[in-house]
């Protein structure tokens, strides 16, 4: 009896700076059958992103682009991608901002997590931002990527309370949860 093949899942590029707890999310989760899509290649601007072991444990390729010059650096990236047929790329902490020619060549097909209910919170130190202005809330926002920081149509959000103890670590800790539920979510929803 022939075996069924389910549908083919999206080739997906994830771009790290860091410890990659969002990368490795996304590898099991890609894993899962009803997940349609498949991380393919790890981009990073740095050798010195702990995630960039995922590559090793999940036999994914890696490649590390130093992000010295800008426009080299994006027709680098570019090459890779077509090379294997990327046709999403997914930003998980990837502490570089793409070059307007980038995005536009890859429009609609680049997402990001970012660590605030966007609007609010643009950029860095969402955390300590959230807590010093002493906001109930704070949370996740999983959004498409455009040449004006942290503003693409949103995807998803995930609201989490922030609690009189909280301090920048532990509410970090707290959406970080949220995120890795998320994330995978919001893939789903825009290729599904």
């Amino acid at each position: 009896m022939r075996k069924l093949i389910g549908p083919k899942k999206i080739k997906t590029a994830v771009f790290i700076s860091g410890k990659g707890s969002n990368l490795k999310n996304l590898i099991q989760f890609s894993k899962l059958k009803n997940y349609p899509f498949s991380v393919d290649l790890i981009i990073s601007n740095t050798n010195q992103a702990k995630g960039l072991k995922y590559s090793k444990q999940y036999k994914i390729k890696k490649k590390i682009i130093k992000y010295d010059k800008k426009i080299k650096s994006d027709q680098k990236i570019l090459y890779f991608l077509k090379q294997k047929k990327i046709k999403l790329i997914c930003l998980a902490g990837f502490m570089k901002i793409l070059s307007n020619n980038f995005i536009k060549k890859f429009q609609g097909k680049i997402i990001n997590i970012h660590p605030s209910l966007l609007p609010k919170y643009k950029g860095l130190n969402t955390h300590f931002r959230a807590i010093k202005n002493r906001e109930k809330f704070s949370g996740c926002t999983v959004h498409y990527v455009t040449p004006k920081l942290d503003s693409g149509k949103i995807i998803l959000q995930k609201k989490v309370k922030i609690s009189s103890k909280d301090n920048h670590s532990s509410l970090a800790k707290k959406i970080l949860k949220k995120e890795h539920l998320i994330y995978p979510a919001a893939i789903k929803k825009i290729l599904s």
